[in-house]
């Protein structure tokens, strides 16, 4: 997945990203645009947007498979994020889990991976990365994760699996779409079904997508209440080259709990 920086510090473009010479961050789902406009809207702080060159596009969150083109896109959820020096490594979680205390959640933190806490929501990225197969001047990480309320990914629906379904679609094209991987040319659905996460009744929807110029990755959007706020979606992104197992997405998927010490900050979105 592609390492995409969002403008949006703390929030995962794809999951935030790495400095936008790695070619697959996390995209984090929605443009920077929209995302700000979202976030002013409903009295989230938000970083403006940046790069410097030093990498770091303000967004940082982790991606779900990406590429980390330098797109200013907080919701894009491909790993492709640098691997190896994405993010602010002051903020980085190398072990245990990463809190999202706007939804009152955390996010397990693989071996071989870090996260990041974002103004809106949290990362988790993988720490191997590599030349975009479709651009080789990009680098691509193999996996990424995101945490985002839907509503400020702008994924519509009533219920989690709503959310679910409306999302993968957007998720898949964020994570291993565009110059980083080619154009998705098809893709298999692995997993369509309800889970329970953090206590609360959610539902994933898997998918494999195949891209013209590989790596293929496995995409899953995962939606469930907010534990601090039962009337908001959380949407989870997740984006991991295929040559990783698809076990890792289960095993952040079933990691994921009420944060310690409580319910979350309980902020409206």
């Amino acid at each position: 997945m592609e390492i995409l920086g969002g403008g949006i510090p703390g929030y995962p473009v794809h999951p935030v990203a790495p400095p936008s010479r790695r070619g697959r961050r996390l995209r984090i789902g929605i443009a920077v645009a929209v995302a700000t406009a979202v976030l002013a809207s409903i009295g989230v702080g938000v970083y403006a947007l940046t790069d410097d060159g030093g990498g770091r596009s303000t967004a940082t969150s982790q991606q779900p498979g990406g590429r980390d083109d330098g797109r200013d896109a907080p919701g894009e959820g491909g790993p492709d994020r640098e691997g190896d020096g994405g993010g602010d490594e002051s903020r980085r979680v190398e072990s245990g889990a990463v809190t999202d205390s706007l939804s009152g959640i955390s996010l397990p933190v693989p071996d071989g991976w870090y996260g990041e806490e974002l103004q809106v929501g949290a990362a988790l990225t993988s720490k191997k990365s590599y030349d975009c197969p479709g651009d080789t001047s990009k680098t691509c990480v193999k996996g990424g994760a995101y945490s985002a309320p839907a509503v400020v990914l702008g994924t519509r629906g009533d219920t989690a699996e709503e959310v679910a379904k409306a999302d993968i679609a957007a998720n898949a094209e964020e994570s291993y779409g565009g110059e980083a991987y080619g154009r998705i040319t098809s893709h298999e659905v692995l997993a369509s079904k309800a889970v329970t996460v953090a206590g609360q009744k959610g539902y994933l929807v898997r998918w494999k997508a195949v891209t013209q110029e590989g790596s293929d990755g496995f995409v899953q959007s995962l939606a469930f209440p907010s534990p601090s706020r039962p009337d908001q979606i959380v949407v989870v992104r997740f984006g991991v080259d295929t040559d990783q197992q698809q076990k890792i997405l289960d095993e952040i998927t079933e990691g994921i709990e009420v944060a310690e010490g409580g319910r979350g900050n309980g902020q409206d979105v």
